[in-house]
């Protein structure tokens, strides 16, 4: 069931579109102190975050900061009157977030909600089987620890792919058990689980190991490259990558696999 991280001051049209939401989805509840939420963050992995604006004049804005740099591959629903949304939309005018005018009715939210997770089924299913993956474009994950490097690459690629974002090996990991790519673009300088461990933890997995990755890098000299190549990847660029190239090797490596 996917999860859903509900941020917002307790009142009575947060409780109820907590009881209604949760029909379909997971729903955690959260208040928009910016501390609590990122420990909430971590603790859930929402699929997708959805702010109540309502009352939220001492909202601390850098919960929009947090979200677009740290958790830009989770879609962010915001929902209040025009005046509230109009007061913090210079925080978050990015794809990655979606507002709502109040008032907004309860099956509004759902089917924005469904959008954003690529969900579709019956509006009156209940319970998340209800709801069925929709299909459409392939799928490209990209993986890199810089946030600014991803929302980039997303603008270069969403007009013609799903395009998933990761800021850690680990993310990336688990955004590929939730929904597999068709190929992935993998930053190969990363702190902790940099590229090469990331790709030998894709390639350690029997059911993963078929994707390709095409790996970026930063760094331009002879044995940063012969390393890069030496793990055999599908294709690397160099950072940041000519979009008329990139789109072309991607194009030309998942025909390959038809």
């Amino acid at each position: 069931m996917e999860k859903i991280l509900l941020i917002g001051k307790l009142n009575g049209v947060v409780k109820e579109t907590n009881a209604f939401l949760s029909q379909y989805f997971h729903v955690q509840l959260c208040s928009e102190n910016a501390s609590v939420l990122e420990g909430m963050l971590k603790i859930v992995n929402p699929d997708l975050v959805l702010i109540s604006l309502i009352g939220a004049y001492d909202i601390n804005t850098s919960i929009f900061f947090l979200l677009s740099d740290q958790y830009a591959n989770v879609p962010v629903i915001t929902i209040g009157t025009k005046e509230e949304s109009d007061t913090f939309f210079k925080y978050y005018e990015n794809s990655q977030f979606e507002n709502l005018i109040r008032p907004v009715e309860n099956k509004t939210i759902l089917s924005a909600v469904r959008r954003r997770l690529g969900l579709s089924g019956a509006e009156g299913a209940s319970g998340a089987s209800g709801l069925k993956k929709a299909s459409g474009k392939k799928r490209i994950l990209v993986v890199d620890d810089n946030g600014t490097a991803l929302r980039t690459m997303k603008a270069m690629l969403e007009e013609y792919y799903e395009v998933g974002l990761a800021i850690s090996g680990a993310q990336a990991m688990t955004s590929i058990g939730k929904k597999r790519p068709d190929l992935i673009l993998l930053d190969y300088e990363m702190p902790v689980c940099d590229g090469k461990m990331t790709l030998e933890m894709i390639r350690a997995d029997e059911d993963l190991n078929s994707i390709p990755v095409v790996f970026l890098t930063a760094i331009n000299d002879r044995a940063n490259i012969e390393a890069v190549l030496n793990l055999k990847p599908a294709g690397y660029f160099l950072k940041p990558p000519v979009k008329e190239r990139l789109l072309g090797e991607i194009e030309k490596i998942l025909n390959k696999g038809c």
